[in-house]
């Protein structure tokens, strides 16, 4: 069984190993390993089931590592580094030969960030080398923000989770990456378009790619529960639509007043689409439990972190 444990030093020696452990970070627990080795690499990719050709993301302690792993770096990349790291920021740079073919798909670039959570910080500053952590699940299946979840995913093959509390923002970093000096969006996260663009000015969306992302996260389905999940626009009618069917619904800040609903997830009393990105990935999980015939999810407003909650959705409903 995997161990649950704030001891840094237990996670610093199975690293030392070439095994994994899970990291909590600020978005969500990551299943982390040393770039270098070829081993703890390849032992992401077969744990989570994940395709080689999308790649995974760096962590780093400190902006300065950032000339370890990378040959150039736009003015607007340090720019965005500057204001938001640490923090839920994922920028994809032109890597150096340093930096193994298997972490990046092949690509010539790198995605790296530097994680706002006091334990990842204290565990990367006593590392000699970057993690590679990619959320803690199976591949396409809902990321987890609570310890307890990396667990109900790899008891039998995870020697250790490094407890951390409960993730804050609750879903992944946004990922920047740049055509020449150009900023693209290649997946919205947990710093909004809109605050990312008062930064460094408007940014293009390229966040949908099939056969060779950029980044992760821009796979069409992803994120998804177990149970057949819907997003709508007119919740009385999907209600209707699956009548007599186990129901269970994921809300924004609202009750449904229905007999059919077996439970609802409120994500936000308080009309807050931080406070329900945070909780998104946990209602998730706890619907998915309930053995439901179906959940149906509203989608949210379209501004600010809403856009990434209804994202999340889009990709977790996709057939």
């Amino acid at each position: 069984m995997t161990m649950i444990s704030g001891d840094i030093q237990k996670a610093i020696a199975i690293l030392n190993q070439n095994d994994l452990i899970a990291i909590p970070t600020e978005t969500v627990y990551g299943l982390a390993g040393n770039i270098y080795s070829e081993a703890a690499i390849s032992k992401i990719f077969a744990m989570k089931n994940r395709p080689l050709f999308n790649p995974l993301i760096v962590h780093i302690h400190s902006i300065n590592q950032l000339e370890q792993l990378t040959r150039y770096i736009p003015d607007k990349a340090l720019v965005l580094a500057k204001a938001f790291w640490p923090g839920a920021l994922t920028l994809v740079l032109k890597k150096n030969s340093q930096v193994p073919d298997l972490i990046t798909a092949g690509k010539d670039s790198v995605a790296i960030r530097m994680p706002n959570h006091p334990v990842a910080l204290a565990l990367l500053e006593q590392l000699r080398f970057p993690l590679a952590a990619p959320s803690a699940n199976p591949f396409g299946c809902i990321s987890p923000t609570k310890a307890i979840h990396v667990e109900e995913y790899f008891g039998d093959t995870l020697r250790m989770v490094l407890d951390g509390g409960d993730c804050e923002s609750g879903v992944e970093s946004t990922i920047i990456g740049f055509e020449g000096e150009e900023p693209i969006l290649y997946r919205l996260g947990a710093i909004s378009v809109e605050d990312i663009a008062a930064v460094i000015g408007s940014v293009n969306i390229k966040n949908k790619e099939e056969t060779t992302p950029d980044a992760p996260g821009m796979l069409l389905k992803h994120y998804a529960p177990l149970t057949a999940t819907y997003l709508t626009t007119d919740l009385n009618e999907s209600i209707q639509s699956f009548a007599h069917q186990k129901i269970g619904l994921l809300l924004f800040s609202k009750k449904i007043d229905d007999p059919q609903i077996v439970h609802q997830e409120i994500l936000s009393e308080n009309n807050d689409l931080k406070e329900a990105a945070t909780h998104l990935y946990a209602a998730m999980h706890r619907l998915d439990k309930l053995n439901l015939d179906v959940i149906i999810a509203e989608r949210f407003p379209d501004i600010g972190l809403g856009k990434t909650i209804n994202d999340r959705l889009e990709r977790a409903t996709k057939k």
